[in-house]
Order: structure tokens, then C-alpha cells, then sequence
């Protein structure tokens, strides 16, 4: 007895036409979305050419009269020169640094030529030279994977595991810097090199960043005593050691049997103290660097030139914000006109 099987082949092969029918339909819909938003952006751009074709001659003319004005407000306004000094502040005195640059800011900002006279012990004129004070960290890729070495080596071990590079550099912020850009920007070329002092002064003289500058020096003088101290020591041993070598190389030998672990043992002691002398210095060695650098609270590592270089750009300029400023005004005033032209014949429409 023969039984008939299904044949779901045609019922497969609709589905799958189906299937192919719609996803060819939604790619044809994509595109054509995509050709509309397209052609949109055409039409606007043409809409503005156009609009800037027909106005051409008065943003000719805007544009002319701008430039001329800008290069006369030029030619009358101050010189400005701007002076940098680099510097490298300790025991967390980073924060100081930037709270006073604010502060003396916001005095050149106001015009406060009284207060930053008092404050820098210069005369009112030379301070009412001054236009503007910033403070901006200066760090490269090298010096920030530096700190994040030091950083590590200061933690235990466990916290290592679950420090990475990526999320340090993340939470790197100007404070975390080695080195702070300090910039004066002012009409007298020579009165940053005046009022340098003042501005050191100001972070060497907190009681604060004294007592931690002292408890420094302290420790760094404990630990010299120490590493010198060690490095007498193993100096002493190891003169011990030559004076034993040379008793036992003088007396007789007694039968034939030689003592290898003694003298292996030996051997070891006396590569281990030269080894623990190698440290000792390279720590001597640190130890002095780390004296020289913690030597002052602020260390400068660039002063203020003695005379200042003359601000230049021409975003900064009237020949360039006068027209640009005068062309965007004018832009939006004929735009205006010709959306209430518009909107006019809508109506009657």
C-alpha cells in the first residue's frame, strides 16, 4: 500500500520569495529616504547660493567697510606682549598656584589697578598694563606615564592589580601635572620679569607648604644618614671578609680536603653585600635627585623673559572680527527681510 508523502518544497520556496520580496522592499525604502534627505540638503544649499547671489554686492560692500574699520581699530589699539614661565610646584601647592592666578586675574579683569599695584608692589601705571593672567598645566604622553609609574609604586600591591593605564589617564587632570604654564599678557613688554617674585613668593611664604617643605628635608637628611650609615657598614664587612680570605690563604693547608659549601657560602655573602652596596647608592643617588628637586616649594624651570613677545593671530583681530561680525549681522537682517517676504505672499496665497 503506497502512501503519499508531504511536499512542503512550494510552501518553503513562497515563503522565502516572500521573505526576499520584503527585505528588497525595505532596502528600496532606505535608500529612497536616504536619496530624499540628500536632495534636501542640495536644495538648501542652492536656496543659499542663490540668496547669496543676489546680495552679493552688499556683502561686498559690508565686507569692505568692515575690513577698513578693523584696520584702523588695529592701528590704534595697544600692543599686547605675552611673557610664559614654567614651573614645578611641591607639596600639593598646585592648587595655591592656580587660586592666586585666578585671583590676579580677576583683578586685571576689573581694572583694578590700585589692588594689583598693592599686590605686586609696582606703580599704577605698570599695573594697569597688565591685561590678563592664565595658568594652563603642560604635560606630554611620556611625563604622564612617569607620574602613573610613581603613582603605582606608591601603592601596595593588591591595589596595583586593579589600577590599569586607561582609567589613570582618564582621571588625569591639570592638578596631577609636573610642570604649570603661567602667562601674563600686558602692554609693558618688561613688567612680567617685575612681578615674578610676588608671584613665588606667594606659595613660598604659606606657613602650610613651609612646615611640609621642613618635614621633607628632615626625612631626606634621616635618610642620607641612613644610607651612608649602611654603605659604612657593608664597607666594613667586606673589609672583614678580605682580612679572613687572607688568614685562612696563609695558613698551611692540612691534608688534601677542600671545604666547597664554606667557600660557596662565602662567596655568596660577599655577592650579596656587593649587590646590597649597588642599591645603596642607586638609593643615594635618588635621594639627592629628590633633594634638588624639593629644594623650594615652587621650583622655576623657566622664567619670565625679560621682555615679552607681541600677542599675534587674526582670530584676535579687528580686521578679522569686525567683517566677520558686520557680514554674520548682515546676513541675518536680509534673511529676516526675506523670510517676512515670504511669509507676506504665503498669506495671500
Amino acid at each position: 500500500m503506497n502512501k503519499e508523502l508531504p511536499q512542503p518544497q512550494q510552501s518553503e520556496e513562497v515563503d522565502l520569495g516572500q521573505l526576499f520580496k520584503f527585505i528588497g522592499n525595505a532596502f528600496n525604502r532606505f535608500f529612497r529616504f536616504l536619496a530624499s534627505i540628500f536632495k534636501g540638503i542640495f536644495h538648501v544649499i542652492i536656496l543659499f547660493l542663490l540668496f547669496i547671489q543676489k546680495h552679493i554686492i552688499k556683502l561686498a560692500i559690508i565686507g569692505f567697510l568692515g575690513l577698513v574699520i578693523g584696520f584702523y581699530l588695529d592701528s590704534i589699539k595697544e600692543t599686547k606682549y605675552i611673557s610664559t614661565m614654567v614651573v614645578e610646584p611641591n607639596f600639593n601647592s598646585v592648587q595655591q598656584l592656580y587660586n592666586n592666578i585666578d585671583f590676579y586675574n580677576e583683578l586685571a579683569n576689573a581694572k583694578d589697578s590700585t589692588a594689583l599695584a598693592e599686590t605686586f608692589n609696582i606703580s599704577k601705571k605698570e599695573a594697569g598694563s597688565i591685561k590678563e593672567f592664565s595658568v594652563e598645566s603642560y604635560s606630554d604622553e611620556n611625563q604622564k606615564m612617569q607620574l602613573f609609574d610613581k603613582f603605582v609604586r606608591s601603592l601596595d600591591t593588591t591595589t596595583q592589580k586593579a589600577i590599569d593605564m586607561d582609567s589613570y589617564l582618564k582621571n588625569f587632570n591639570s592638578f596631577d601635572a609636573k610642570f604649570h604654564t603661567v602667562s601674563v599678557i600686558a602692554t609693558d613688554n618688561g613688567i612680567a620679569k617685575k612681578i615674578q617674585p610676588t608671584i613665588i613668593n606667594s606659595i613660598s611664604r604659606n606657613s602650610y607648604f613651609n612646615l611640609q617643605k621642613e618635614i621633607s628635608d628632615t626625612n631626606i637628611k634621616l635618610e642620607d644618614s641612613l644610607y651612608k650609615k649602611q654603605i659604612k657598614e657593608i664597607d666594613s664587612l667586606q673589609l672583614l671578609y678580605k682580612k679572613v680570605m687572607l688568614k685562612e690563604a696563609d695558613r698551611p693547608m692540612e691534608g688534601t680536603s677542600i671545604s666547597l659549601g664554606e667557600n660557596g657560602v662565602k662567596e655568596n655573602k660577599e655577592l650579596a653585600l656587593i649587590n646590597k652596596m649597588e642599591d645603596l647608592k642607586t638609593g643615594l643617588v635618588a635621594l639627592n635627585v629628590e633633594r634638588a628637586n624639593k629644594s623650594s616649594i615652587l621650583n622655576v624651570i623657566s622664567d619670565f623673559p625679560r621682555k615679552g613677545v607681541k600677542v599675534k593671530g587674526i582670530l584676535k583681530s579687528y580686521k578679522f572680527l569686525v567683517p566677520a561680525s558686520l557680514l554674520v549681522l548682515t546676513l541675518m537682517f536680509l534673511s529676516l527681510l526675506s523670510l517676512n517676504t515670504y511669509l507676506k505672499n504665503y498669506k495671500k496665497e
